[in-house]
């Protein structure tokens, strides 16, 4: 019953925290705004947001294969229609619901391949834990490909905070922000330590565990090769399904590599942040934008359209999956055990 409760509680948290940014991005658009938006999303070309949806597909399907490549010192080595089903599966149900998606990813295998739910949960660690790295590395790739854009934005906001209209600093606040950072960090490091005890923090301290051994894991993977090039090649791809994505709307047309960059890394943050991406991922696109001199309201309309675009194919082919999982496998025995 708590876990229900805890589970209804982080639905309602994250779809609630979406539907605020969707109010907070739209809140102050005069009637004009609205309708440079609604034009802007009424002309896009959206024929061309179709290779953006089979460049996505591929990644998701490369994926597929880096899933199979971890599994194979574990002997596991399930078919490869199954396991793109599940990979695609796993982003239809986390839309739903949270993390329904990492369940629904290892039952779905356990179900029709005869594999133990805890070593595919291990693999997915691992999975996880790489991406995670990855998209740190793409944050680091933005910065110094667009240090003087960034580094602009970034010193205009320190000054902002940090210095008065005289060009002098503030002493007092910058010794308080840097010794609130200094705490926090501290802070952490000893509540981790002193109450790991409790439930929820040793729950965290197994999510960072989690992520180490996963980072590590990789030692044993026999296709090491093969395991980085897909890797290059997952990240790669989501980086140019937003590069031709700008040719769908005007506007945005002649943006190029780096602002394709910049959304890839605030976009994917924002993806993290509530149910789906939703509200959250169109903010941190439209303010990605904003340093490229994009029109703030183009800026959200174009946010909206990769969203959708994103989240339609997710729907569209997660629901064809559904579909077609039980006839890939209609020779196989209905009764196969799920492994515990």
């Amino acid at each position: 019953m708590r876990k229900i409760i805890i589970n209804v509680f982080q639905y309602v948290f994250f779809l609630g925290l979406g539907i605020f940014l969707i109010w907070y991005t739209t809140r102050h658009l005069t009637t004009e705004e609205i309708g440079l938006m609604k034009a802007s999303l009424k002309n896009a070309h959206y024929l061309l947001v179709l290779p953006a949806m089979l460049i996505l597909l591929a990644a998701h399907y490369s994926r597929a294969l880096r899933w199979k490549i971890l599994m194979e010192p574990l002997g596991i080595q399930p078919s490869t229609t199954n396991t793109f089903i599940a990979v695609m599966l796993s982003y239809f149900f986390n839309l739903l619901v949270p993390r329904l998606g990492e369940v629904m990813k290892c039952t779905i295998l356990a179900r029709y391949e005869k594999t133990p739910v805890d070593k595919l949960i291990g693999t997915m660690v691992a999975e996880r834990a790489f991406d995670v790295i990855c998209l740190l590395l793409v944050i680091f790739i933005t910065i110094i490909l667009q240090i003087n854009i960034l580094g602009d934005y970034a010193s205009t906001e320190l000054r902002k905070l940090f210095m008065n209209s005289a060009g002098n600093f503030k002493l007092g606040k910058l010794l308080l922000f840097i010794g609130i950072v200094t705490a926090v960090i501290l802070s952490v490091r000893f509540i981790l330590h002193r109450f790991r005890h409790i439930i929820i923090i040793d729950k965290i301290r197994s999510i960072i565990r989690g992520i180490w051994e996963g980072l590590t894991s990789v030692k044993y993977v026999k296709r090491k090769t093969a395991f980085f090039l897909h890797t290059i090649f997952i990240w790669g791809m989501y980086l140019m399904s937003i590069r031709i994505g700008f040719y769908a709307m005007d506007a945005v047309s002649g943006l190029g590599i780096g602002p394709a960059f910049t959304i890839l890394s605030f976009g994917s943050l924002g993806t993290i942040a509530t149910q789906g991406g939703i509200g959250a991922y169109q903010l941190a696109v439209q303010k990605s934008l904003l340093l490229y001199n994009i029109n703030e309201v183009v800026g959200l309309a174009f946010g909206w359209l990769l969203w959708l675009v994103q989240t339609v194919m997710l729907l569209v082919v997660g629901f064809l999956c559904l579909i077609i999982l039980p006839l890939v496998n209609r020779k196989k025995n209905e009764r196969l055990p799920v492994y515990q």
